[in-house]
């Protein structure tokens, strides 16, 4: 295997760095290599974060370049847009349907633009938008959406699904690890569907 490149967007608050923990977790508990990395912009005031997480046999550095991304993971669908000149042809974009205003447009300093998804789907045909915050809500709670973008991307990754589950037990100890296997699960079934 090369490296295989992982860019994850969200805006501050999302759990973007939690979700970049576990697949960086989930690489060395397999074995691989990992670089990992991330820009936090204005994260405690909802600002945009982007983290990259590439894995392999021999991964020498930790910033994903811009049109070599396997997959994106973004937990926001303007985020998804902001993010998608990271991916490569043929890479892979799976992100969260439900809109999170950002603080320019929460202030009335921007709008927030009301075709984003049809944009997606003209820059990106073969993306798949989840439902993952009803989908965290139904696992016991909505900052599970981590869970939910991870659960749906394992078929896209080159880790095994039990690795993975491990390693969310493990980092969610005393912290609603249950809730964060549901969320797991749910969004593995978010894949599928």
């Amino acid at each position: 295997m090369g490296v295989f490149n992982i860019v994850i967007a969200g805006v501050g608050g999302q759990g973007v760095l939690l979700a970049s923990r576990v697949l960086a977790e989930s690489a060395l508990a397999s074995g691989m290599d990992v670089k990992q990395n991330e820009v936090h912009g204005m994260a405690q005031r909802g600002g945009s974060v982007i983290s990259f997480v590439r894995i392999g046999e021999d991964v020498r550095s930790p910033v994903v370049m811009p049109g070599t991304a396997d997959l994106l993971i973004s937990f926001e669908p303007l985020e998804a847009l902001r993010y998608l000149h990271y991916l490569k042809p043929g890479g892979r974009l799976v992100y969260n349907k439900v809109p999170l205003n950002p603080s320019t447009v929460a202030s009335g300093l921007a709008t927030y633009p009301p075709d984003v998804e049809e944009r997606i789907a003209r820059s990106c045909p073969g993306s798949r938008g989840i439902e993952a915050l009803s989908i965290a809500r139904d696992a016991g709670n909505v900052k599970a959406v981590n869970m939910v973008m991870v659960g749906s991307v394992l078929p896209n990754l080159p880790l095994d699904p039990r690795v993975v589950e491990e390693v969310v037990k493990e980092i969610s100890r005393g912290k609603g690890f249950d809730v964060n296997l549901k969320a797991l699960a749910g969004g593995v079934a978010a894949a599928g569907a």
